[in-house]
């Protein structure tokens, strides 16, 4: 994945969208035509840096000079900028989506849906009125066996991350089937480790937290001494299942997250749930074969469920019911949530306007539909047909450096090139569009239609247990800014929205082009070969295909890479965690190089000219830089060091140029500059 993203705090683990937002703005939203930006923007750069001491200062300093963080973000860079434009495009579609007289099905899926949310009067009015049902369920729960009993339509009916996750995915060994996954899950931090690390900043943080909680249940109608013994159960319990939960890399790796079981062994794991009625109650009435990500954990749960108070039972029950809907409720629920997950916890001031909210919501909810409204407007068969042909560049390049490899044995190269030639491109947005005509969505019942929302998407995957995998499936909606490889699809995904300028400029030369979207291309394709997707085959199973010594030759190279990314400070004296970022710093490495030798390729013959000063190889490295422009909140990168696997942006520049020599000779850099190693790393 390209894009830097908070994941969630475990496998399959189910969290309230955090809708917050302003009330809505009076004044209508004509729609516009998409913004324009250069690939290779010469505003952005810094000219009184030397390119050879820092060259992502150099390709980037304007940029952060002219583009402070605005208020409601946490982080800003050309990827949110350009997210935020296509915001604001969406916006526009959204309006005529919920004012017009006459609409396709489609249109009055999303349009109604954003008018809905934007009504933040009739969702004040309705104030906690859509979260008490939960809360009476769960209260009437007296008993142990009665609340262990309810987990599963708890976990079925309501919105929450409830102790452990269960959803529908592709077997690790047979990615033609579908099967269970029961995964960790139940926490309110982002991380286990914000649960168990001593520090002061981490201790502070967790009273901040149990703050949140009391003062969340405070809004449910509790008196404050409840509020606070809830609080401290709360804590408790998810200090428990952290414990219990493995880290963020040890979940790298895919053997140490795949457990299979039948339904008989996982009793003896918890036996105080009735697992078949528990599975039919959640959708899957028969359950053959399914993986148990994390044993102990599981055991964790056990123990919480057969030893926790009752009430205290009650109490995490209550609290991850009203976290999950809080976004869906009256303002003092959206402003608490705001305050602690986006200003404690990442550093942002102020709310973003509830245009923003609702056309996130949207997306995220009904993403295909509104798709297929931006891909209408945005995006051209020229432009898919160019990105196509540059992705085929790419793998080519690939096909060559697996065979010039001289660390790789030929057993190894053949199984590689079949992997190489069987990965599906996926461009622009789906072959085949998802069916919403089965989600009933009011433009007068917002919380309502996040309920629904859940329960239609919920339902959606568990119906696809005892079908073959689709593996014309997207993982992303066509606005997004971002892409991604799927190890078990063996699939690499571009949506329309990251295929937009300034990162990729139909109107542009090749040489930024291909240093800006090329290098993502490059990125995605690399990570089949990373140190999760090289242990999946062509077929996208779980295998080794590696001989113990190509296996070796492919560490040594990648620790390499780890021991230079250790070096860098994120913040503080935080640095990279480079055992979390390794996947993602070797494709960065690789994909840009491969992305160098399309570029060469897709020119070859060709009579090149200088342009804005710069050589047609030094517009190649700039424009590969200029799109991880960005500035980042102290608290925001705090956040990230500990859960992305994804290095910041200067990083993810200097850290790639220090190892090309294509780079050091385009800018007449010498052998022990900042950007010019001696050693340089290489896997790819």
């Amino acid at each position: 994945m390209r894009l830097r993203l908070l994941a969630a705090a475990g496998l399959f683990a189910v969290s309230g969208s955090f809708a917050f937002g302003q009330a809505a703005t009076p004044e209508a939203r004509p729609l516009q035509a998409m913004p324009y930006s250069p690939v290779l923007d010469v505003t952005s750069l810094d000219r009184s840096v030397d390119p050879c001491v820092d060259f992502y200062k150099f390709a980037c300093g304007g940029w952060q000079k002219k583009n402070p963080i605005p208020a409601d973000q946490a982080t800003w860079s050309v990827y949110g900028k350009l997210y935020n434009d296509n915001q604001q495009f969406l916006w526009g579609i959204l309006q005529d989506a919920a004012s017009a007289r006459v609409r396709t099905p489609v249109q009055q899926k999303i349009g109604d849906y954003f008018a809905a949310c934007m009504d933040t009067s009739a969702i004040d009015a309705r104030g906690d009125a859509p979260l008490k049902p939960a809360l009476a369920r769960i209260d009437a729960l007296k008993t142990r066996a009665a609340l262990i009993a309810a987990i599963a339509g708890i976990q079925h009916d309501l919105m929450g991350s409830f102790f452990f996750g269960a959803g529908v995915g592709q077997d690790a060994v047979d990615s033609n089937m579908e099967i269970v996954h029961l995964g960790a899950g139940g926490l309110g931090l982002p991380d286990r480790d914000y649960y168990l690390k001593a520090d002061e900043k981490s201790v502070k943080l967790r009273e901040q937290y149990v703050a949140y909680v009391v003062k969340l249940m405070g809004l449910t109608g509790e008196s404050p001494d409840q509020a606070q013994r809830d609080a401290a159960a709360v804590m408790k319990i998810e200090t428990a299942l952290a414990t219990a939960s493995l880290t963020r890399v040890e979940r790298r790796d895919p053997h140490k997250v795949y457990h299979p079981m039948t339904l008989a062994e996982l009793k003896t794991l918890e036996p105080e749930i009735d697992w078949p009625v528990y599975f039919k109650t959640v959708g899957a009435p028969a359950v053959p074969k399914l993986n148990v990500s994390q044993p102990a954990f599981a055991q964790a749960v056990h123990a919480e469920l057969t030893t926790e108070p009752v009430e205290s039972l009650q109490a995490y029950l209550r609290f991850h019911a009203a976290t999950a809907m809080a976004s869906s409720l009256s303002q003092p629920f959206r402003q608490a949530q705001f305050d602690f997950f986006s200003t404690t916890l990442r550093g942002t001031p102020a709310m973003p306007p509830r245009w923003k909210t609702c056309t996130g919501q949207v997306d995220r909810v009904l993403g295909e539909a509104l798709g297929q409204e931006f891909v209408r407007r945005t995006f051209s068969a020229e432009t898919k047909a160019a990105t196509q042909k540059m992705t085929e560049q790419i793998e080519a390049a690939m096909g060559q450096e697996i065979e010039s490899l001289t660390w790789m044995s030929p057993e190894t190269k053949k199984e590689a090139l079949r992997k190489l030639h069987a990965v599906r491109n996926k461009i622009g947005y789906p072959d085949k569009w998802r069916d919403y005509t089965a989600l009933t969505v009011k433009p007068d019942d917002y919380a309502g239609d996040v309920m629904r929302a859940a329960a239609f998407e919920d339902a959606r995957e568990w119906n696809k247990l005892g079908h073959p995998v689709d593996r014309t499936e997207w993982g992303m909606t066509p606005p997004t800014v971002n892409a991604y490889f799927n190890p078990q699809m063996n699939d690499i995904n571009f949506p329309a929205g990251v295929l937009q300028p300034p990162l990729y400029d139909a109107t542009g030369d090749d040489a930024p082009n291909y240093g800006n979207t090329g290098a993502t291309i490059g990125h995605e394709l690399t990570h089949a070969f990373d140190d999760q997707g090289r242990q999946f085959d062509a077929e996208g199973n779980l295998k080794d295909w590696w001989t113990p010594a190509d296996a070796k030759g492919f560490e040594d190279r990648i620790n390499c890479i780890r021991d230079q990314y250790a070096g860098y400070v994120v913040v503080d004296d935080i640095h990279i965690n480079s055992k979390l970022t390794s996947g993602e710093d070797v494709a960065d490495i690789g994909g840009t190089l491969l992305a160098y030798i399309a570029w060469k390729k897709q020119t070859e013959g060709m009579t090149l000219s200088p342009k804005d000063g710069f050589t047609p190889d030094q517009r190649f490295w700039v424009g590969m830089a200029q799109w991880a422009c960005e500035e980042e909140r102290p608290e925001s990168q705090r956040v990230h060091a500990a859960t992305d696997p994804h290095s910041p942006g200067f990083a993810r520049i200097n850290g790639v140029v220090t190892n090309m020599p294509e780079f050091r000779k385009a800018f007449s850099c010498k052998v022990g500059q900042p950007m010019a190693k001696a050693n340089v790393c290489r896997v790819w």
